[in-house]
C-alpha cells in the first residue's frame, strides 16, 4: 500500500448503522499505515460536498462508510480522479462490499484498508448515471418510491416489511422489452436486475455478472403470476439451483431496456430513473481496496 499516504473517510452518518460505528471507526483509522481526515455527515444532502471537499485536497485514498445507496451515489464523483476508493460496510445489504470480499464487519474491513490491494473494476451505467452493484425493476423499486417517509426508522423492519406486503398485493407482472444488440425480445417477468455484481439485497442472485468482466447484465425473472417472484426470492435465499429456471440472462456493453408499462428503477437501493434507459458498462473505470485474495464463491 506504498502508494497511499494521505486519505479521506466519509461515512453517512444516517445509514443503519453509520452513527454508531463512526467512533470505533475512528479509533480504527489509527492502525492504517497512512494519514486519515475523517468526517461525519449527518445530512445525506451534504454528502457530495464533503466528497467535493475531500477530491480538492487530492488525497489517494477515499474511504466511503455507507450501504449501496451511498457508494452508488457518490462513486460519480471519483472516477476521472486519480484516487482509489476503499468501502466499509455499514448499511443493510452491502452487497458490493460482498461482491469484493470486503468482511461485514468493521474490524476486517480495516484490516482490508490495511493490507488489501488495488483492485481495478467495472461500474455500471443507467444512461450516464454511474453505479456500483446493481438496479432492479419490479417490487423493490415500487416499495421504495412508495414507502411513507421515516417508516422504518420509527416501526424497524416490521413496518417496512408491513408495507412490503400492501405492496405486493396491488404488485403485477409487467412486459420487458430488452434488446442487447441481437434484436428485440419482449417477455413477461415479474422482477428485472440490472448487474454490474452477483449481489442484490446482500443475496447472491446474478451468476453471470462480475465486477471485472467488461459486461453489464441484464437478468429477467419470466413469470405470468407473481407468486413465480416469492419462489425465485425463496430459492434464491437458499441458494436452491430452482432459482435458474426461471430466468433469462442477456450481456454485453450497452443493453436498451424498455417496460410496459413504464416502470421506476432503484439504483443500489435508491428510486433514481424511469423506464426507458440504456444500461451499459464503464470498463475499469475505478479502483478499490480490496482482500489480495478473490471472494469465494457461496456455495450453490
Amino acid at each position: 500500500m506504498d502508494r497511499i499516504k494521505t486519505a479521506a473517510l466519509i461515512v453517512n452518518a444516517k445509514s443503519r448503522k453509520g452513527r454508531k460505528l463512526f467512533k470505533r471507526a475512528c479509533e480504527r483509522v489509527a492502525t492504517l499505515p497512512y494519514e486519515v481526515e475523517a468526517h461525519a455527515v449527518d445530512d445525506p444532502k451534504h454528502l457530495d460536498r464533503t466528497v467535493r471537499q475531500a477530491l480538492a485536497k487530492k488525497p489517494d485514498l477515499i474511504i466511503l462508510g455507507g450501504g449501496d445507496g451511498t457508494v452508488s451515489g457518490l462513486v460519480d464523483l471519483l472516477v476521472g480522479h486519480d484516487v482509489m476508493l476503499g468501502v466499509l460496510p455499514l448499511g443493510t445489504a452491502n452487497s458490493f462490499c460482498r461482491t469484493l470480499g470486503i468482511p461485514m464487519d468493521i474490524d476486517g474491513a480495516f484490516e482490508v484498508l490495511r493490507t488489501g490491494a488495488p483492485k481495478r473494476i467495472d461500474l455500471g451505467m443507467i444512461d450516464k448515471d454511474y453505479f456500483a452493484n446493481c438496479a432492479a425493476m419490479g417490487l423493490s423499486p415500487q416499495i421504495a418510491e412508495t414507502v411513507p417517509h421515516n417508516l422504518k426508522k420509527v416501526l424497524g423492519k416490521v413496518g417496512y416489511l408491513a408495507w412490503a406486503t400492501y405492496q405486493f398485493a396491488s404488485f403485477e407482472p409487467f412486459t420487458l422489452i430488452v434488446d442487447d444488440g441481437s434484436g428485440e425480445k419482449r417477455m413477461r417477468v415479474v422482477e428485472v436486475r440490472i448487474s454490474n455484481g452477483p449481489y442484490h439485497g446482500g443475496t447472491w442472485l446474478v451468476d453471470e455478472a462480475a465486477v471485472d468482466s467488461g459486461k453489464i447484465v441484464v437478468q429477467a425473472v419470466v413469470n405470468r403470476y407473481k407468486r413465480g417472484l416469492v419462489k425465485n426470492w425463496a430459492a434464491s435465499f437458499f441458494g436452491r439451483p430452482e432459482r435458474h429456471h426461471d430466468t433469462v440472462s442477456f450481456a454485453g456493453t450497452s443493453i436498451n431496456v424498455d417496460t410496459i408499462p413504464r416502470l421506476p428503477i432503484s439504483i443500489d437501493g435508491e428510486v433514481l430513473a424511469h423506464t426507458p434507459i440504456t444500461a451499459k458498462i464503464a470498463a475499469a473505470v475505478i479502483e478499490v481496496i480490496a482482500p489480495r485474495e478473490e471472494p469465494v464463491r457461496p456455495p450453490l
